[in-house]
């Protein structure tokens, strides 16, 4: 199994190239965001208890977050891998994975960053809040929250990974619109080629 995880800040791309990734590769694409807002739009008690959280900007606790991924990876045997999207995001996360993962033998393949810089993040998510209606993306504040919180809370595990060689990056602004889109997947898929 190749266990793949998506950094990069929110905007950066990682949902758009990872269905790309799905199709070429058969893996599965585990977004802690998407698995939350599905919780959510169901009105599960997690969904409500997420909601609250996600509406101020903040994390939602992990143990929540590693029951959703570990029951994803028991259930997709028939898949040749993973792609984690959104986890982990702290060094917390990060030494659980590891746990989770070596309980089944296995160990993370490589991290793959998608970078952007920050006004880049800023227009995508504010256009992405208008496509798609997403309140949680809507004000220029919880905006600024969400980068900072991954600047301060995620970018420690790039050298985390890092000293384990197992740390890639990959320029994610390949200009606008969809040629920009697959710009950034070829870069995205000579990498995992090599891998």
């Amino acid at each position: 199994m190749k266990y793949y995880i998506l950094f990069g800040p929110p905007g950066a791309g990682k949902g758009t190239q990872a269905v790309a990734m799905v199709e070429k590769y058969n893996l599965k694409h585990i977004s802690t965001g998407e698995m939350l807002r599905a919780e959510i739009a169901a009105g599960t008690r997690l969904g409500l208890r997420a909601k609250g959280l996600i509406d101020a900007g903040s994390l939602v606790p992990d143990e929540v977050v590693e029951e959703m991924i570990e029951t994803t990876f028991n259930a997709n045997p028939q898949v040749n891998g993973f792609i984690l999207d959104g986890f982990p995001r702290t060094m917390t996360q990060a030494e659980m994975l590891d746990r989770m993962l070596s309980r089944k033998g296995e160990d993370v393949t490589a991290v793959i960053s998608l970078m952007i810089p920050d006004s880049l993040v800023k227009e995508r998510i504010a256009h992405r809040a208008a496509i798609e209606g997403r309140a949680d993306d809507a004000s220029d504040e919880t905006i600024s929250n969400r980068i900072s919180t991954y600047h301060k809370k995620t970018e420690p595990l790039i050298d985390y990974y890092r000293k384990k060689g197992k740390y890639f990056e990959i320029d994610g602004d390949g200009g606008p619109g969809e040629a920009g889109i697959l710009a950034v997947r070829e870069r995205l898929f000579e990498l995992l080629d090599r891998l």
